[in-house]
């Protein structure tokens, strides 16, 4: 059995040159023992083994990173188990990729405790300056005590992160020193007497300011924190009292004043303000404001603008989401084939579309020429944006007791989300001032399906979504005319 002894300082390419070595004198697993410069030999480790036919494969990238990692696990059968699974990947190649197989999982699992006390070690080493502060290069020091050995794969983030002063973290097994910008490892050291951190206390001041007693969960933070990392932690002696006084402070902070908006929330509500509505003017005099608009690039495009339409004093708002090319060259809301549609499915639904004020979320054609036609292009959020200010005009004029959304712009202008709206149709949400909202399709969906039994059965969904706005509309008008007359 040939017994190969990496050593403890740059293992992982030790371990895949031997492991290339083995392969070309066609070593089977069981042929070799692997260990390191203290492991001991086995009974039957000097006995001489004679190989097969040499090897010659490719091996995948996935397992070298694999490889790379998991030779810092402290599992004294790593290596081991690596070249046993690339023992394996000779004959399939493919197992670097199933899921199933249990040797692969078991590495992939060493490979994530690895990962894990890296992040570890990133996390919680705590510096303490032992040099000469007027020195031009700061000296720091410290303690640790990985679970595995990462010290030598994650040295290389302190280096680069701490470039500009010389330190060392010491461990039971290994020492990382950074001097003059270079990078070695000595043998490990018993827990150095580091001195007294001058800015501790300010850390610790600071450590309890953004510990957030209401959303305190002992298990998440233990978790991320380990038990066993507490001892060399010095933030760690403040988590009892701030865990035992966390339902205190808790109720303390239900029952204080809420704090008021920093000074840089001015900017924010101001641009929030630019979006909200600001008409004044009479209402007779909104279509022609509307015409006028230049809020953004669409209407230097568009034919014209398209305002709404209805009586003023209607129950019902019909939203849909933009002009079509009919509308952009009539200047009428609703006329296209999908307008058509729209009225067809109506008056079966028994809604009269003469007592709504029907108009759109966008109210400028966007359109790409294509030839003779005018493509229909979706508003991008920014237009929407821009349009939501004269919609919120025409709501405040009308103010209907029921606004009926049809698509995903007109979704996305009146409850800020487009999204899932197949999923969403025939629900109500609520705007901010309580006014209901009826979400459904929009008819030209209905005009693009082109399966004809799937047509029939979302118009048929559609009719539904109507006819249901039709009752709430009356539900809603009775409700208003009995608290009148209660008020009266």
């Amino acid at each position: 059995m040939r017994h190969i002894a990496l050593p403890d300082t740059g293992t992982a390419d030790a371990w895949r040159k031997a492991a290339r070595s083995c392969l070309r004198e066609g070593l089977r697993p069981a042929d070799i023992s692997w260990g390191t410069a203290q492991t001991e030999r086995g009974l039957f480790d000097d006995q001489q083994s004679e190989g097969g036919a040499p090897v010659k494969m490719t091996v995948p990238r996935s397992f070298i990173s694999l490889a790379e990692t998991v030779c810092w696990h402290s599992d004294a059968d790593r290596f081991a188990r690596l070249y046993q699974f690339l023992w394996r990947l000779k004959d399939t190649p493919h197992l670097i990729a199933d899921r199933g197989d249990r040797e692969l999982a078991h590495l992939r699992g060493m490979e994530k405790s690895v990962h894990r006390c890296q992040h570890k070690m990133k996390a919680f080493v705590r510096f303490r300056e032992i040099g000469d502060r007027d020195d031009a290069r700061r000296s720091f020091a410290a303690w640790f005590e990985p679970t595995h050995h990462t010290v030598e794969p994650t040295a290389g983030f302190f280096a680069g992160r701490f470039a500009d002063m010389d330190w060392r973290i010491v461990t039971p097994e290994k020492t990382a020193i950074f001097q003059d910008g270079s990078l070695s490892f000595a043998p490990g050291q018993p827990k150095p007497a580091l001195p007294e951190d001058a800015g501790e206390t300010l850390w610790l001041t600071y450590f309890r300011n953004i510990f957030n007693p209401a959303r305190l969960k002992v298990q998440a933070m233990t978790s991320e924190m380990p038990k066993k990392y507490w001892k060399n932690l010095p933030e760690a002696a403040t988590i009892p009292d701030l865990i035992a006084n966390a339902p205190a402070r808790a109720r303390a902070m239900a029952h204080a004043a809420p704090t008021l908006a920093p000074m840089r929330a001015g900017k924010a509500r101001q641009q929030l303000a630019a979006h909200m509505s600001a008409w004044d003017g009479p209402l007779d005099a909104l279509p022609a404001a509307i015409h006028a608009c230049t809020r953004c690039p669409l209407h230097s495009t568009a034919t014209q603008a398209v305002p709404g339409i209805g009586p003023l004093d209607a129950a019902l708002m019909i939203v849909g989401e933009q002009p079509g090319d009919q509308e952009d060259l009539t200047g009428l809301a609703f006329v296209g084939p999908a307008g058509q549609l729209f009225d067809k499915v109506a008056q079966s639904a028994g809604l009269d579309r003469s007592a709504a004020f029907v108009t759109n979320a966008v109210k400028h054609f966007k359109f790409t020429p294509r030839g003779k036609r005018r493509l229909h292009q979706r508003p991008n959020s920014g237009e929407i944006e821009h349009c939501r200010w004269w919609l919120d005009a025409e709501r405040n004029l009308v103010q209907p007791k029921l606004i009926l959304a049809l698509g995903a712009t007109a979704a996305e202008t009146l409850t800020g989300s487009g999204a899932n709206i197949l999923r969403r149709r025939g629900t109500v949400e609520q705007l901010a001032d309580g006014t209901p909202v009826l979400l459904s399709v929009h008819p030209s969906f209905l005009l693009r399906l082109p399966d004809p039994a799937e047509q029939e059965k979302q118009i048929a969904l559609f009719e539904a979504d109507l006819r249901r706005a039709v009752e709430m509309v009356v539900a809603l008008t009775a409700r208003s005319g009995s608290q009148d007359s209660a008020a009266g």
